[in-house]
């Protein structure tokens, strides 16, 4: 997914011979765009070098950002839920985000996320770029219209491409679904439980590829 490289870019903090743990360690100190002055800590990739589907998400929430770790708020509670109804171990996966650091606003005493802007994610994009290219991941999965669109260009729709398998260069299967995080937003238990049974047909698409 080659893009011109931004004025602001992570792209010169990348080790040469990079490996899983030389990047989350570079990219601790990354200060590429202005979104490090807010954040707690970088909050990198996580899970085994060898994997065959990789999560891309558009950012780190509250607890991820407290923790340093991908997925382990309640949008990630709902992903692991839906792995497993789908049979999809999560220890089999690698989680990221395409923005490394939780972009907030305050709403009293809560921290709310705040999506980020073409040059956030443009001066990210070397991180997930770096991850791709050492995981080769037989399958990409974007969670949400901001990863679909980083991964798949500006025209990129979710809610008209979810859950097929679209070509890319990227991986031998890449798709696109929902981030976890807006079934939580559902307006009653009734649209959260549909839209939960969705976002697991979706992922048991990617069953049947991986067995």
């Amino acid at each position: 997914m080659p893009k011109p490289k931004p004025e602001s870019s992570a792209a010169d903090l990348i080790p040469p011979r990079p490996t899983l743990s030389s990047l989350k360690e570079a990219a601790a100190d990354c200060q590429a765009c202005d979104l490090w002055k807010t954040g707690t800590q970088t909050v990198f990739g996580e899970g085994a070098r060898r994997v065959r589907v990789m999560f891309v998400g558009e950012q780190p929430g509250n607890e991820e950002d407290l923790t340093g770790r991908p997925f382990v708020g309640p949008a990630g509670r709902l992903l692991d839920d839906a792995l497993a109804a789908a049979g999809i171990d999560r220890k089999q996966t690698y989680v990221t985000n395409v923005v490394k650091h939780f972009k907030w606003e305050p709403r009293g005493k809560r921290r709310i996320h705040k999506k980020p802007n073409a040059v956030e994610i443009a001066a990210c994009r070397p991180w997930l770029e770096a991850e791709i290219a050492l995981i080769k991941p037989d399958v990409i999965v974007a969670l949400g219209a901001t990863a679909a669109q980083a991964l798949l260009g500006p025209q990129f729709r979710v809610t008209k491409q979810r859950g097929e398998f679209i070509p890319s260069t990227l991986a031998p299967y890449v798709m696109a679904t929902v981030h976890p995080s807006s079934i939580l937003r559902a307006p009653d238990d009734e649209t959260r439980q549909l839209e939960s049974r969705r976002f697991i047909d979706d992922l048991k698409k990617l069953s049947k590829v991986i067995k």
